[in-house]
């Protein structure tokens, strides 16, 4: 096991620091990886590999921050609501969280690495929708299997006022 006196040493806002850079990090490391397989093998297969990566790992994430939170699996939106809260995405994109009337939950991803980092570069958006719900179906149905994932609106057909939206309901 690493010395971890280090981090013992840092203060609350450069461990936030800290976290912050390891999401950039990880965020670039995930995004350097999609425009290799881009740049090979094109936008189709780049965006199946993706989507299989994200089947695997969306899953490991959520049910590492439940356990660190300590949060209920099986909780249901409650849950998730909480769970978003703590992924590595909420710590570098603008994102909302908020309950509808209708009592679902709404995400809604404000600001986008990806994609700006894509335009900053030149690079036309990429439709990611499919690669969302795969990503943020596993996640929710990590935390609890009953929640249903629908995408409202994602590149190329986002939102005006966000990148993407997400509704997460559970079954009657």
């Amino acid at each position: 096991m690493p010395d971890r006196s280090p981090l013992e040493e840092l203060s609350p806002e450069e461990l936030i620091s800290l976290i912050e850079d390891g999401a950039k990090n990880w965020l670039a490391m995930d995004g350097l990886w999609f425009l290799a397989v881009e740049e090979r093998f094109g936008l189709e297969a780049a965006i199946a590999l993706d989507r299989a990566v994200w089947e695997r790992f969306s899953p490991i994430e959520a049910r590492r921050i439940l356990r660190r939170r300590e949060i209920a699996s099986g909780g249901g939106l409650p849950a998730l609501a909480e769970a978003l809260q703590y992924r590595l995405y909420a710590r570098i994109n603008e994102q909302e969280i908020r309950w509808t009337d209708r009592g679902t939950l709404l995400l809604q991803v404000n600001t986008c690495r990806v994609h700006e980092a894509r335009n900053r570069d030149g690079r036309p958006p990429f439709p990611c929708r499919s690669v969302g719900l795969v990503e943020y179906g596993t996640f929710a149905h990590a935390v609890d299997p009953r929640i249903q994932t629908q995408c409202l609106g994602c590149p190329l057909d986002k939102p005006a006022e966000a990148w993407c939206a997400w509704e997460f309901s559970t079954e009657p």
